[in-house]
Parts: structure tokens; sequence; C-alpha cells
């Protein structure tokens, strides 16, 4: 689940690659060109010190999204060593932060994610709900079967969607139960036709 898609590289892409890790937290941090801070990191995902961690995690609330989307893929890539600082960030006022968060934990695929993507079920912002419902169907975990299940009924279409799909990975009586009860009463073509398709 680690891959990285390698960004655009900027004028000073060379010399990038020699700094050090702390260098590179440095222009992630503070350069004001997106696409420096962007390609810092893509670099420190490669180099997967548990240093950049923290800084990574910064960057998931950039106000550019080539920056918070390279941040999400290096966290990934560092993998189980980021699941506690990205457990935290999913706390975060701004829901960018625990959009990207999420989305982190959810190709991490680590069992620590569980929790966290659970609580994300129950965020207040859609963007999250689904994500989280996303990370938690790669996980395949039945306890959060339940926190689920509430989802059949989220105002957002896409919410929905990705609850049926998460449930139908997951399976099992439970989770079968409750999606032929959503089928009973959910009016929206599309998101019936993705019922029955979860209940094959």
């Amino acid at each position: 689940m680690s891959e990285i898609n390698i960004p655009e590289k900027p004028d000073c892409a060379e010399d990038m690659e020699k700094q050090d890790v702390e260098a590179l937290i440095k222009a992630l941090t503070f350069n004001t060109d997106p696409q420096i801070r962007q390609y810092a990191a893509y670099l420190l995902g490669k180099a997967k010190n548990p240093r950049a961690i923290q800084p990574l995690v910064e960057a998931l609330a950039d106000f550019d999204k080539a920056v918070r989307e390279q941040a999400t893929l290096a966290l990934s890539a560092i993998g189980k060593a980021a699941v506690e600082p990205l457990a935290e960030a999913m706390k975060e006022p701004k829901w960018e932060t625990r959009y990207r968060a999420a989305e982190a934990l959810g190709r991490i695929a680590d069992e620590k994610a569980i929790q966290p993507l659970i609580q994300g079920l129950k965020d207040n912002r859609d963007h999250v709900r689904y994500m989280a419902a996303k990370g938690l169907r790669a996980l395949g975990d039945s306890d959060s079967i339940e926190p689920m299940v509430i989802l059949l009924k989220d105002e957002n279409y896409y919410v929905r969607m990705m609850a049926i799909r998460a449930l139908g990975a997951i399976g099992g009586e439970k989770a079968t139960g409750a999606l032929k009860a959503a089928l009973e009463t959910e009016t929206d073509e599309k998101v019936r036709e993705a019922i029955l398709e979860s209940l094959k």
C-alpha cells in the first residue's frame, strides 16, 4: 500500500535530492513555493525517516492540495510508525487534516488504525466519514460494522455508497442483515443497485 507517485520536479530537485532530512523538513515547513514543499514531502516519504512524521502530519493542513496529497502518500510510505501521530491528527480542527489522516491510515492498513477510523465515521464532515469508511473497507474489521451501519442513513450519497461497499467487503451476518434492512428504506436507485451488488 505504500506506492508513491513522483511529482513534477522543481528546478532545484537535484540539490534537494542531496539534502538531509532536516533540510527537507525545513523546505516542507517554510518554503513559499508549493512545488518545492510537495517535492520535499515526496523525498521525505522515500527516506522513511520517523523524524519526518510530525512535519508531514502538519503538512496535511497545507493550503496547497498537491502538498496535502503528497504528505498523505509520504506518511503511507513510512507506514506503521506514522499510525499514532495520524490517529492524533484525526482530532485536528481542520477537516482537511482529518480527511488526509483518514486516507493515510486506510492506506497503511494497520490494525491500530481501526479505532481512529471508527471515530472518523462519526465526524461532522462528510468527506472525513467517507474516507474513514473507505479505510475500514480495506481493513475489513468486524468491529467497524455497527458504527458503519449508521452511515447507511447518511445524508451524503457518497458516504452511503462507501458504507455499502465497506459492509459488503467485510461481510458476515450483521453486515448482510444491515444491508438488507437498508434496501427496504433506500429510495435512491443507484444506492439500491450498490446494495444489491454488495449482497451478491
